[in-house]
């Protein structure tokens, strides 16, 4: 195989780590780490992370990008080896043949005939309208109207047993891993975790961790026989859409958060420390950006990324790097049309801070005004940035849904949520309806700006001074 170096996977795994450096420079800090263990200590904070978690797994596998290589031809030259032109990542692989089970044409949840009915030839001649049955989907059924529910109801208890037993392993490991960081204290005992006597609710983590297990056992029993969710109009599955998107909505938040911080943080306290004619243009600046209707922005911005992709074919090897192009500029559009607000909070955040005795006193001691605001006003505002990013991520999620939908959002090949609701627009208006790509989209974006939501509550909590509990 090829491997194949996106330029949005270099950013995320640059954001990666970025977030590991961070981590460890925090452990040194003891009022950063304090207030992100308060974010831990929080049952919803750690659930909700748990399951952010398993969403970035999902897109670190799903950025792991490579060509399979294509077998030797007589004609080829020899040592001259040749790749598909076909794209795959490291997700492709894991979820295996639910990428490769691709019926004809619609089919609902769980069902092994086709949606619509067909003309088809009978044993004895003659032709009837009925529906025929699936490629793949409830194959291995000799009879699917008495024997399907049977059989999903012992791939459930299945992946009930192999959930449990993972993460009661994961849970041992857990009790070993407390026990070696704290040898001296009994009260981390096996019991304890689960019953959550605990410093940190450990068992809040164990239990939404053994939900997410159990759900993607299911996924992996149940998948290889059924279409959960049913099939589109081409007979993908509808599930593999919705996991293969979730990259895409992740990318959506993360990237454009990298492009607008910088603005928004420099230029707020920059704006708010200085006041005056300094304050007055940058004032202009994001006023003006304000003025300028986002939507309008970000369809010139997509439109100049589609006629260069147009003029210049033999730049992109493949369509996923068309696609994955268009997506890093919609990013940067999104960053740069988004920035405003927070840089608003952070102006009047330092305008306050700059009055205080400590900023005072390092004026009068003859301090730079760089050290000024690196080491005294950005540390006392980073509660209102790391507030204003997790809260901006949900929003961001839903824009691409929103962008997509109107036709001014990734490319159309892509697999995004907003591209499954843009479909699932004709399809709900055909009869009988077809509601399952809509439903698959729902869920997962559902789940994910749920959870963002939900850490951005115990973040604002665990950050906020004025809402900080205090000893």
């Amino acid at each position: 195989m090829k491997p194949v170096f996106l330029t949005t996977d270099i950013l995320i795994f640059l954001l990666v780590g970025i977030v590991v450096a961070f981590a460890l420079y925090a452990r040194n800090k003891p009022q950063i780490r304090e207030s992100w263990r308060d974010v831990l200590r929080s049952k919803m904070g750690m659930g909700s992370l748990v399951v952010l978690l398993a969403f970035v797994t999902v897109g670190l596998l799903d950025s792991l990008h490579f060509r399979e290589a294509l077998p030797a031809s007589e004609q080829q030259i020899e040592g001259e080896q040749h790749y598909s032109v076909e794209v795959l990542s490291v997700l492709d692989v894991v979820l295996g043949e639910m990428r490769t089970n691709v019926e004809k044409t619609y089919s609902a949840p769980f069902s092994a005939y086709l949606f619509t009915k067909e003309t088809i030839e009978l044993p004895g001649g003659g032709q009837a309208r009925e529906y025929p049955r699936l490629a793949f989907g409830g194959i291995h059924l000799s009879d699917p109207a008495t024997e399907t529910s049977s059989d999903i109801l012992s791939r459930l208890v299945l992946a009930l047993v192999q959930a449990v037993v993972l993460v009661l392993l994961i849970s041992l490991l857990l009790k070993l891993w407390l026990s070696l960081r704290h040898p001296d204290d009994a009260s981390y005992s096996y019991s304890a975790i689960w019953r959550g006597k605990t410093e940190l609710p450990w068992h809040v983590a164990l239990y939404t961790l053994a939900v997410i297990l159990f759900l993607i056992a299911a996924v992996y029993n149940l998948g290889t026989a059924y279409h959960i969710l049913g099939t589109d109009k081409i007979g993908q599955d509808v599930l593999y859409q919705a996991i293969k998107s979730i990259r895409t909505g992740l990318m959506i938040g993360t990237l454009t958060t990298l492009v607008m911080l910088p603005f928004a943080v420099m230029l707020g306290i920059m704006a708010g420390y200085f006041q005056g004619l300094v304050d007055d243009v940058i004032q202009y600046i994001y006023t003006t950006f304000s003025s300028i209707p986002g939507i309008l922005l970000i369809a010139a911005a997509v439109l100049m990324v589609d006629v260069y992709i147009a003029n210049n074919p033999d730049a992109f090897e493949t369509s996923v790097e068309r696609a994955d192009i268009k997506l890093l500029f919609l990013c940067i559009i999104l960053g740069v049309a988004s920035w405003m607000g927070l840089c608003r909070m952070l102006r009047g955040e330092s305008f306050k801070l700059r009055e205080l005795d400590y900023v005072q006193a390092a004026q009068a001691f003859g301090v730079s005004n760089r050290l000024i605001m690196t080491r005294h006003i950005l540390p006392n505002v980073m509660h209102i940035v790391l507030i204003a990013v997790v809260l901006d991520f949900s929003g961001l999620v839903l824009a691409e849904a929103v962008l997509s939908y109107i036709g001014v959002g990734v490319d159309p090949s892509m697999n995004s949520w907003g591209n499954m609701i843009n479909r699932a627009r004709l399809e709900m208006a055909r009869d009988p309806m077809v509601w399952w790509s809509l439903l698959g989209a729902f869920i997962f974006m559902f789940a994910l700006v749920l959870a963002a939501n939900l850490f951005s509550d115990a973040v604002r909590d665990a950050f906020d001074p004025r809402l900080r509990k205090r000893t």
